[in-house]
């Protein structure tokens, strides 16, 4: 008979380390972002609000 109990924990573990890894990717790409100065992308953001356009 199947052991339900370790293939719903190897399952858990599983998507928990699935998790986890998304979350540092996503922690990286946020860092990545934050370090990188774009201040274009930011003056065409900001002229689009003073405008009123879009």
């Amino acid at each position: 008979m199947a052991d339900y109990k370790e293939m719903y924990l190897e399952l858990f573990r599983a998507v928990t380390d699935a998790i986890n890894l998304l979350q540092k990717a996503q922690q990286k790409a946020e860092e990545t972002y934050i370090s990188h100065d774009d201040t274009k992308i930011l003056t065409i953001l900001n002229d689009e609000l003073t405008d009123g356009t879009k």
